[in-house]
Parts: C-alpha cells; structure tokens; sequence
C-alpha cells in the first residue's frame, strides 16, 4: 500500500489525516539499532510500532518528535519524504509510513514483523496496555 492509497483500509481516522497530509511537520524518527528512520502516522500508531520493533530484535528503539542531533545519515532516507510513493505497514487499525531508502525500509520492516512474531508467542496472561495489543 502506499500514501497515495490511504483510505478505508485504515481505519483510525488520525492515522489518515496524518498519511494524508504528508508535509515535514507529521514526520517522526524511529531510532532502532544504528538506524534513524523517518516515520509518519499518528502518535497511537507510532508508539506501537516502535514497541513491536523493539520486540524484534537487540538493542534499544526510540521514537522522537523531532530529528536527531546529527540528522538523518542517510542521503537516500534522508530524501525519501520528497518521493510520492512510499510504503505502509498496517499496525493494528491504522497505519505507519515508513519513509527511507529501499534497504533500511526492508530492514526495518524485517524488524518490526519480528517483533508482531515474537509477541504473538508471548502468553496471554501478561498485562497488555489495551485490548488493541492483544489483536496484533
């Protein structure tokens, strides 16, 4: 899927609107491992998914707000927000935009997939935050 086909599929409407609007202001950056990622989706979303791929491997994952002392190191990620195509993973009942090169977007997908793996296998009678992390 991509932000261009953003519609009834997801259903949480702050997911859409920020999929939708798509301008510097939405971006977020998922630091995960030795990567900085730009990610857009509402800040429900974000969390989650930053939380799934946290799940999915070593090392810490951050979301900020804002960009990194230092930037974004990738030229091609750090151009990837001027491309009107860029991939969506579903989270629960919205939608994350991973905005990055090829390589790291795979990479942090991989990750994240992971992660939805490896908490499906946790047993059900640990505290989950809502029912929502239950369904993933």
């Amino acid at each position: 899927m991509s932000v261009s086909d953003v519609g009834a599929s997801i259903s949480c409407a702050a997911c859409r609107a920020t999929l939708r609007s798509g301008g510097r202001d939405a971006l977020s950056v998922l630091l995960v491992g030795r990567l900085r990622i730009p990610v857009v989706g509402c800040d429900d979303h974000l969390d989650r998914f930053a939380t799934t791929c946290a799940l999915g491997g070593d090392g810490s994952t951050d979301l900020l707000d804002h960009r990194p002392a230092g930037g974004i190191p990738c030229p091609s990620c750090r151009l990837a927000p001027r491309r009107p195509e860029q991939a969506i993973v579903p989270v629960g009942d919205g939608a994350v935009a991973v905005v990055a090169c090829p390589s790291h977007r795979d990479e942090v997908v991989d990750r994240f997939n992971s992660g939805a793996r490896a908490r499906q296998q946790l047993p059900t009678d640990l505290p989950f935050d809502d029912e929502r992390d239950r369904a993933e």
